[in-house]
């Protein structure tokens, strides 16, 4: 990290002549050695791109699909983009470029060239670089990108620069196999996100493998912060645990005003089709207990920890949401463009069920919180399960563009779609 910090020190100016360097080599570099490289500034020889063509039936077929997604009066939705496996959205603090997500091996970047509000151009951010589940991008302020994958947390500074150039510069900041021990990586809920905290710490969930874990993993999960989440400085010191209590959030974000944390989380199944209920949970302070394993969501105790002594700190959630809709990816809604209704409201997309006889969710659901921290939730934006039951969409992520209007991902359609607001006219 130590050449990261001097890379941030010399600024732009020193770093444009690296980026110039991208197409020296003819040979590219393995990818086991890419990332030394690119930490180093070297250029990796990588020159191409993949490219996802925007102009095609498909995404005429998924203009269609969207006449019938329902919305409250005066909202539009759109295709933003055809973005293959999109799973979580940064929104590059200047609006150069969207960064997206997969639970394969791909980071998508996204850019609006002519800002008509529609992608134009999608392509794989850093070629050069094997990704495993890069699920969770975030960014800092001041543009730092961190990638946080199964069992490794990248950062790229200056992203919305370098993303241009098949090179980017890239770091470690918590390097292969110590995000969580490598005897615990899972193809299961391995899926992590991550945001930068009003302390401007990272913070990072860190998914359970098992339905309901067994009691032998218990001292172990704490420790490490499996089942919870964890919190560090940017340079990947000061790692300590902050939230246990968690079976497998994939989605939160800090209140505008009060800096506090909210999660979503996905509650255990085989338990019914209509328990335990998913949750939305709000931490007040560092270390909170919510309840996972000895409750499968609320306060519904779980088959496998039932004879098992309670904790008294357990804290339960401030939503139940319908059981087994999935709800994932979640955002504050800051802007502008949107009714004050909506100011500081939750914005979270419902994944949709997998094992329900009837199935819930695929959805974008709003939760309006008052000023006593009480919360209300709804369906904002629904349509994607159709009269035979079947999935036309599955909603992952919520995330705002800088003009007020939100993006929401789809990694069954493999899309970002955008909501806008035009007040309705007066008759």
């Amino acid at each position: 990290m130590r050449r990261l910090k001097a890379c941030l020190v010399a600024g732009a100016a020193l770093l444009a002549p690296f980026a110039a360097q991208t197409h020296a080599h003819a040979q590219a570099t393995p990818p086991s050695d890419a990332l030394e490289r690119l930490s180093d500034f070297k250029t990796t020889g990588t020159t191409e791109f993949t490219y996802i063509d925007q102009d095609t039936e498909m995404a005429d077929n998924v203009r269609k699909v969207l006449e019938r997604i329902e919305l409250p009066p005066g909202f539009e939705i759109s295709l933003y983009a055809l973005v293959p496996d999109a799973r979580h959205i940064a929104v590059g603090p200047q609006g150069v470029a969207t960064f997206v997500g997969t639970r394969k091996t791909d980071v998508w970047a996204v850019t609006d060239r002519d800002m008509n509000r529609v992608a134009d151009e999608v392509k794989r951010f850093a070629p050069s670089l094997a990704f495993d589940i890069p699920n969770g991008p975030c960014f800092s302020d001041d543009g730092m990108l961190y990638i946080a994958e199964r069992n490794r947390v990248l950062v790229f500074p200056a992203a919305e620069f370098f993303y241009e150039s098949p090179d980017v510069a890239a770091f470690n900041v918590i390097p292969q196999g110590e995000l969580i021990p490598p005897e615990e990586e899972s193809f299961n809920h391995s899926a992590r996100v991550c945001r930068i905290g009003p302390d401007g710490k990272i913070y990072i969930s860190l998914g359970q493998p098992f339905n309901v874990y067994p009691e032998e993993k218990h001292e172990l999960y704490l420790d490490t912060g499996i089942g919870g989440m964890i919190r560090l400085n940017q340079d990947g010191t000061g790692r300590e645990v902050y939230t246990t209590g968690i079976r497998n959030s994939v989605g939160h974000d800090f209140h505008p005003g009060t800096g506090e944390l909210w999660f979503t989380d996905n509650q255990v199944d085989g338990m019914g089709d209509d328990i335990p209920p998913g949750e939305i949970n709000r931490q007040t302070a560092a270390g909170q207990n919510f309840g996972f394993p000895w409750y499968g969501g609320g306060d519904v105790r779980t088959n496998e920890w039932k004879g098992a002594e309670v904790p008294a700190d357990v804290i339960f959630p401030v939503v139940e949401t319908i059981a087994h809709a999935a709800d994932l990816g979640m955002t504050f809604y800051t802007g502008d463009m949107f009714p004050n209704e909506y100011r500081n409201a939750i914005f979270s997309a419902q994944h949709g069920s997998w094992n329900r006889t009837t199935p819930v969710g695929a959805r974008v659901m709003v939760t309006v919180i008052d000023e006593e921290g009480n919360a209300t939730t709804e369906p904002f934006a629904e349509g994607w399960i159709n009269e035979n039951g079947e999935y036309l969409g599955r909603p992952v992520d919520v995330a705002q563009l800088r003009d007020g209007s939100l993006l929401v991902s789809d990694d069954l359609v493999g899309a970002l779609y955008r909501i806008s607001y035009t007040a309705p006219t007066q008759q």
